[in-house]
């Protein structure tokens, strides 16, 4: 039986908790936002908001983008998966509906990324491969989600920021799941102090909740993130075939040809990979103590996932290693005040619902270990730092690597280099 031919499935594993396990509850959902977005367009009888028009023009106008993007809706929905739209159109108007649509709380079944549970089987259907990688439509698409997050930087978006129950995220089991008592914040002011969803998303730490290991010893390198272990890989390559299945590291794709003398100084070091959780801290620290080499952002895809993972891969989850190569993605370089170390390549890669990758630390600035280097506004996110051959004498995290525990807390003891 061929992959289209089997059952569609009815359970997905989701790292980090950003949309729901099960399909039947992920297809409720987009039947609701469906149902919610028809009755909008109808109540308001308003064009698409201009990005949204500008978006559903590009597929319009292309004959390849639309015949692509018609038929992955069309493969979907003939495997047997309930999209809660049938055509190009439909699809727009629940896109623009969520341009004004700020995620509730939800401990059993969160879908802290809708457009990624709007978009989930067509992407990874066999014509939705060519529409997600194409520079054209996610240039757009691009302009779409910097829309939303202007929704989300703003006061509109604090709806669900209070502790009503069950969608509230002050309420009591949201305040439980998530230790808001570590972070910064005033419940006696309106929506707790945060002027914005994305402010609530951003959130700092309490001075001393994330305290630095080993702050004075450079052999310990700290978790950039708040993270959990995803891969550790040796011997990475300057090239390498990062759209199979194993989905090795490629170092010049990673980091850009632009940046090809960067890259070529990392052939044969060792990278580690951590997820971020929708209930995780979503800014970055410095791994190390030193200078900032570099600093850059770079465009890519927003939903592009590998073929190599099948039919039915498990979203962008099990793409994550060739993520790095191909999606929207910040690069800080650090100069490690130690010369054995010496630079160490952090790379923040924005999954899905990633609006921006903001970078605070620029290049010739000194960073402390445990210093801010940035954040995510918004999204589903993944990260790895890559460092030179024969620094790391071991890892702390080692496989197997399980989602079903605490993620390594940032600024903690991540690996020891070698001395």
């Amino acid at each position: 039986m061929s992959d289209r031919q089997q059952a569609p499935l009815k359970e997905k594993r989701r790292l980090g908790n950003w949309m729901p396990a099960q399909e039947r509850t992920a297809a409720a959902f987009r039947r609701r936002i469906a149902a919610a977005a028809a009755a909008a367009h109808d109540a308001r009888r308003a064009p698409l908001a201009g990005v949204v028009r500008d978006l559903a023009d590009l597929v319009h106008g292309d004959a390849v983008l639309r015949m692509n993007l018609t038929r992955a809706i069309d493969e979907a929905r003939a495997a047997g998966y309930d999209l809660g739209y049938a055509s190009i159109d439909e699809l727009m108007r629940i896109v623009d509906y969520l341009m004004t649509y700020a995620p509730p709380f939800s401990a059993s079944a969160p879908v802290a990324t809708p457009l990624n549970v709007v978009l989930d089987w067509p992407m990874c259907m066999p014509s939705g491969y060519a529409v997600f990688r194409d520079p054209a439509f996610n240039a757009q698409l691009r302009r779409v989600l910097d829309y939303w997050c202007g929704f989300l930087s703003g006061p509109h978006s604090r709806a669900h920021l209070n502790g009503h129950a069950p969608d509230g995220w002050f309420c009591e089991e949201a305040r439980e799941k998530m230790g808001l008592e570590e972070f910064v914040c005033d419940p006696s002011q309106p929506h707790w102090g945060f002027e914005s969803w994305n402010a609530f998303f951003t959130r700092r730490f309490r001075p001393g909740a994330r305290p630095v290991a080993g702050p004075d010893d450079h052999r310990v390198i700290v978790s950039a993130c708040e993270a959990s272990p995803y891969d550790v890989r040796e011997n990475v390559k300057l090239h390498d075939r990062f759209w199979i299945k194993s989905q090795p590291y490629s170092l010049r794709e990673i980091l850009t040809a632009s940046q090809q003398d960067l890259a070529e100084r990392f052939v044969g070091g060792s990278i580690f990979q951590g997820y971020l959780s929708a209930f995780n801290y979503h800014r970055w620290h410095a791994p190390v103590a030193g200078r900032i080499r570099a600093a850059y952002n770079v465009d890519g895809t927003c939903y592009s996932d590998v073929e190599a993972e099948g039919v039915d891969p498990r979203g962008l989850n099990d793409s994550q290693g060739y993520m790095t190569a191909v999606a929207a993605r910040a690069v800080v370089v650090i100069d490690c005040d130690d010369p054995g170390i010496g630079e160490v390549a952090c790379v923040f890669v924005g999954m899905a619902e990633v609006s921006s990758c903001t970078i605070v630390a620029l290049p010739g600035q000194r960073v402390a270990k445990g210093d801010e280097l940035g954040c995510f506004q918004y999204g589903g996110s993944t990260y790895c730092l890559i460092f030179r051959p024969g620094v790391i004498e071991r890892f702390v995290p080692q496989p197997p690597y399980r989602d079903d525990v605490p993620p390594l807390r940032v600024n903690s003891h991540l690996a020891t280099a070698r001395g």
